[in-house]
Order: structure tokens, then C-alpha cells, then sequence
């Protein structure tokens, strides 16, 4: 008999996840956590081969496995399992659970900034890790099921990882406000700017898929073009000196540097990769300003 799963959680992921879950053939039902696990532990007497996703904020996992710990008692069978759905947290937040069920972690690498279709977990890496070998089993199983990778991604790479899932969605997000920034300071509307870089994002990112990171790399950099860079960090000084946010300044240039072990990988000579270095550290802009005045 198949194991009946339950997605404890009605948010965006705790929604997404239960609509995959019942179209790859899973019996699966969505359940309210806050307030309900009583009714939880209600539903699971009965259910041994239950496994139960905690699709609730990090926040709340070891607060509402608590709850769940203090509602079952013994009425709960051993073999029913909990796994939340937290990037960042470990085994550990479901440890009040773990003295007498297996847990885990299954968490699909992409953003739920609303509900997704079941269309949303193809392809997709989905972070494994449990307490038991049957249960990581299970857990890539299910994930395969709605059309996911699953990985290992064990406690003690957790952090490295949920940090690169920041840099790659939360920060990427952070640059296009950046990049959108600058052109709404020559007008654009903000609509108009992200319509226009996004195909310039997605065109440079889907191509790093495609052929590598060093090779889609483009631009200044790239070329060795430190006249332009320094015309680039002439015209962010400028309007830094009017702004009150962080400066963007700042940002370029270390992102510059960054590109730039990009660069040399991809075939940039020593002698243009320390014209760009130099063009990046140079403070260009305080004299330009001068003459100006």
C-alpha cells in the first residue's frame, strides 16, 4: 500500500507542494498547521505509513513539531515520518519528533513567490537529507515522482547551500532592482526598465547553462575595456553622491573583480586583466567631478 502523505502548511509552498504531489499519482492531503495539530495527530492514528511535510515558516518547524510531539503521545505509529520543507534549517528543527519517528528534509530548489503549478517542480534540484536510509529512499523517490533531481545535502553543507540559493534568487532579484535603478534615473518607468533587462538577464543566465559561466560571460570586462569601465564608475559616482541608499558604486566594483577570475578563465591576458583591476580601484571619479566645477 502506498504511503498516504499529508502537507501540514497552506502557503505558497505548502499549496504548490500538495498540487505536484496529488497529480504524480500521490495520495495527499493539505492540512492547516496553525491550530490543527491535534486534528493532525487525529488523521495519523490511523495512518502508518503516513509521511508528513511541514511546509511551515523556518521559524515555526521546532515550535510546531513541539506541538506535534505534545498532541501524539503514543497514539501516533513509529513509522509515520516528518520532513520539513526549510533550505536552511537541519534535522535538528524537527528534533522533538526524532526520539521516536524518522525525519528528514526535502526542499525544491526554486522560489514560491505565489502558489505554482505542479509544472514548477520539473527539473528542478530538490535538497534531500533524513534521519534513516529508507527514508532518504523514499524521499528521492517522491521527488523523481513530480519530475525533480533529488541531491543529498546533508546537515553540515546546509548553510553553503541555502546561501547559494540567496545569492542565485533573493540577490539576483536585489541586482535587476539595481540594474532597473539606473534606468529609472534616465526616466524609464520601472515597468519599462525590467521589461527591457530581463531578456538581457535571462539571455545571459540561460546561456551560462547552455555553454558554462566563463563562457557567457560578456561585456567590458570580458573585453579588457577599462576606458569604459572607468566612464561606467565616472557616472555611478555621480549619482551615488545624490542618493541615500548604499552606494552602487561599491557594488560594481566588486562585482567587476568577481567578473574579472571570470574573465581570465575564459581566456582574458594578464596584461587586460590588470588594466580592468586598475580601472576598478582607481578613484577616477572624485577628479572628474573636479573638472567639472
Amino acid at each position: 500500500m502506498a504511503a498516504s502523505l499529508f502537507v501540514a502548511g497552506r502557503g505558497r509552498v505548502g499549496r504548490s507542494l500538495a498540487r505536484a504531489l496529488r497529480q504524480a499519482g500521490h495520495p495527499t492531503r493539505l492540512v492547516a498547521a496553525r491550530g490543527g495539530a491535534r486534528r493532525l495527530v487525529k488523521a495519523l492514528s490511523s495512518e502508518p505509513r503516513a509521511i508528513v511535510f511541514t511546509a511551515v515558516p523556518d521559524g515555526a518547524v521546532a515550535v510546531y513539531a513541539r506541538e506535534i510531539a505534545a498532541a501524539s503521545g503514543t497514539t501516533v505509529p513509529d513509522s509515520v515520518t516528518f520532513v520539513h520543507v526549510s533550505g536552511s534549517l537541519g534535522l535538528d528543527a524537527l528534533g522533538a519528533l526524532a526520539h521516536r519517528h524518522d525525519v528528514g528534509s526535502f526542499h525544491p530548489l526554486r522560489s514560491f513567490p505565489r502558489p505554482q503549478p505542479p509544472a514548477a517542480f520539473q527539473n528542478i534540484v530538490v535538497a534531500v537529507d533524513a534521519s534513516s536510509p529508507a527514508l532518504a529512499q523514499r524521499l528521492e523517490r517522491v521527488a523523481r515522482d513530480l519530475g525533480a533531481r533529488p541531491r543529498l545535502v546533508a546537515g553540515a553543507d546546509r548553510m553553503l547551500y541555502h546561501a547559494a540559493a540567496v545569492f542565485a534568487s533573493n540577490y539576483g532579484v536585489a541586482l535587476l532592482e539595481v540594474a532597473a535603478g539606473l534606468l529609472e534615473a534616465i526616466g524609464w518607468s520601472e515597468k519599462q526598465a525590467v521589461a527591457g533587462l530581463l531578456p538581457l538577464m535571462r539571455g545571459a543566465v540561460e546561456e551560462a547553462g547552455r555553454i558554462g559561466i566563463a563562457g557567457a560571460l560578456t561585456g567590458p570586462v570580458r573585453r579588457g575595456d577599462a576606458s569604459t569601465i572607468e566612464q561606467h564608475l565616472v557616472a555611478l559616482q555621480r549619482l551615488d553622491g545624490g542618493a541615500s541608499g548604499p552606494p552602487v558604486i561599491d557594488l560594481y566594483r566588486m562585482l567587476g573583480s568577481i567578473a574579472v577570475e571570470i574573465a581570465k578563465e575564459a581566456g582574458l591576458g594578464p596584461a587586460a586583466a590588470e588594466r580592468v583591476n586598475r580601472a576598478l580601484t582607481r578613484k577616477v571619479a572624485a577628479t572628474r567631478r573636479r573638472r567639472r566645477q
